[in-house]
């Protein structure tokens, strides 16, 4: 079999009979492999801090105002905060319970990524499409340290695919399903989520030079029930804020919430005109993908530069341009953007998912067929190589037990999936970045976890029995420990300490502890923990032999009445 009969290029070829056999477990196998961060705690400082909104949320039955250590919060919509609060309703107030609600919206984006590439291709196309979808390495790790993303993963690549069948069909259940999971997508993210999905079909339509789409009244009517469905959102900040002129927030007063949803929160950060700003570097999403969308990056830069190469080849009356479209708008607006973060990419994954399996699936280029057999081979080994390497340098525990499994696993799946044929390749591809994150969630992150220490801390709290807790305003917010203590936390400044009438428990910096104690405040500390913030990894942290120099201290302290700080 050469590898160009190995792709299958003719659409309407039956699919092989070994496909169907393994797609249905690899599927398996990743979803499992992403429902593994379930187990593991929230990843501060994002995580924890919309788990503890969600959580104040649940406790008060609150659903209209977002509190952050007793202050209004304006950052983000509330859609996942009243997705989670929700969820702690039914489940109890823990990680699994938090994390669970975006493992869901996540699979419905893998069940909306097949039945889209299916509707735009076939069953091959939508099969390779979902398992690129499930294995792409920042979903995964997304899955783990879970924010809005996964939720707007999942409702955006279900908004295209029904507005395209609302576009193919005219069919009024689609315009409406269409709107309605634009509208949550919006009150998760905000209003720039609509034109970065209405720019793909209005590229399409541009293209294919159907004119009559732009006349079509059931697109508008769309966007006006787009606008009634997000009046929950609008409603919620028109009490919070628009009501309340004489809130201070971001340190002016007459703040209004729907304009900071409607502009500031989304054009104020593209213009970097609005209260939070950015530096952008516009190649800064060029690097991120050469990460974030293993083991698929490779792929889709080489498919990126066949595509500029015959870009007047690449445009065809017959073809369909709607996922490029979404594609390529999402990426020049964040590219473009001030405000740029690793994982505003991952809305546009799903897109970039079907544009690779259906471009593989067409791919009659020998050389690059040969590129992308050496550089998926390649790239098998170093992600081998690369967890061994981590498992000494970071000094992770079980690392003999850890090496021989990883190594037979490896050539399971070289027996599993032999040759170079694509469809071996992929899924050898598919297993080897699952086998890197079971490594990942089961030895890696588990160890690291323990330098997160407001989990610990809670913890030790939490077995005495609830109690009053005392937290620096002038001092980290350690959202992890907001989220898992069960008691109550109260901010004060440290002068307050000159009034106290009994005693109180402190969860502050060592830092801050030995500044009281030079002040002769009487302080004693009953847990002293290392400290680092583990969602911004480095060299000196991971190296076992220099982490000690990288962390600080938190403790859990005792501060007595009836000493007053030297003036």
């Amino acid at each position: 079999m050469t590898l160009v009969q190995s792709t299958y290029q003719q659409k309407k070829l039956p699919l092989p009979s070994n496909t169907n056999a393994w797609f249905i477990w690899l599927v398996i196998a990743g979803i499992i492999t992403n429902a593994t961060g379930l187990f593991l705690p929230i990843l501060a400082p994002d995580g924890a801090l919309y788990a503890a909104i969600s959580k104040t949320m649940a406790l008060n039955g609150d659903y209209v105002n977002l509190f952050v250590e007793g202050n209004d919060w304006l950052d983000k919509p509330h859609f996942p905060f009243w997705i989670t609060a929700f969820s702690f309703k039914l489940f109890g107030i823990h990680s699994f319970a938090y994390k669970l609600p975006a493992l869901l919206f996540w699979l419905g984006g893998a069940l909306y990524t097949y039945a889209f590439a299916n509707k735009l291709y076939n069953k091959q196309t939508a099969q390779w499409a979902t398992l690129i979808y499930i294995s792409i390495e920042h979903l995964i790790l997304s899955n783990n340290d879970v924010r809005a993303e996964p939720y707007l993963t999942g409702l955006m690549i279900g908004t295209a695919y029904h507005y395209y069948l609302a576009y193919r069909n005219n069919k009024w259940k689609h315009y409406i399903a269409g709107s309605l999971l634009l509208a949550f997508a919006i009150m998760t993210k905000g209003i720039f989520i609509a034109c970065m999905v209405m720019a793909g079909f209005v590229i399409h339509w541009i293209i294919k030079k159907e004119w009559k789409q732009f006349l079509n009244y059931r697109w508008w009517v769309s966007m006006v029930l787009v606008l009634v469905f997000i009046m929950p959102e609008l409603i919620t900040l028109y009490v919070q804020f628009d009501k309340h002129p004489e809130k201070l927030i971001f340190g002016q007063h007459n703040v209004s919430g729907i304009r900071f949803f409607f502009w500031d929160s989304q054009f104020g950060r593209f213009f970097n005109t609005g209260p939070i700003k950015g530096a952008g570097d516009k190649l800064f999403y060029v690097h991120t993908l050469i990460w974030a969308f293993l083991p698929w990056s490779i792929i889709l830069f080489l498919l990126a530069g066949s595509y500029i190469k015959n870009y007047k080849r690449a445009i065809t009356p017959s073809g369909n341009y709607i996922c490029s479209g979404i594609s390529i708008a999402g990426f020049l607006v964040f590219s473009l953007s001030r405000f740029q973060l690793p994982h505003y990419l991952n809305i546009l994954y799903p897109f970039f998912a079907i544009i690779v399996a259906n471009w593989l699936l067409n791919l009659k280029n020998n050389t690059l067929l040969k590129t992308i057999v050496y550089s998926q081979n390649t790239l098998f080994y170093l992600l081998i190589v690369a967890c061994i390497g981590l498992a000494f340098f970071a000094g992770l525990p079980y690392k003999v037990p850890a090496i021989i499994l990883l190594a037979v696993l490896a050539f399971a799946l070289n027996r599993l999936f032999p040759g170079n044929a694509l469809q071996h390749l992929i899924a050898r591809s598919f297993g080897i970045i699952m086998v890197v994150n079971l490594f990942l969630n089961t030895l890696f992150y588990p160890e690291l976890f323990q330098y997160q220490c407001g989990n610990e801390a809670a913890r030790s709290l939490n077995t005495t029995g609830p109690q009053d807790v005392y937290m620096f305003r002038d001092g980290s917010s350690e959202y992890s420990f907001q989220f898992y203590y069960k008691g109550q936390i109260h901010w004060i400044d440290a002068q307050y300490l000159n009034n106290m009438q009994k005693e109180i428990v402190v969860y502050a910096s060592r830092e801050k502890i030995d500044q009281l104690k030079n002040m002769n405040y009487p302080v004693h500390i009953t847990l002293e923990l290392p400290n680092f913030s583990i969602s911004r990894l480095n060299g000196k942290f991971l190296n076992e032999v220099t982490r000690e120099q990288a962390v600080d201290h938190m403790v859990i302290a005792t501060i007595q009445p009836g000493v007053l700080a030297r003036r």
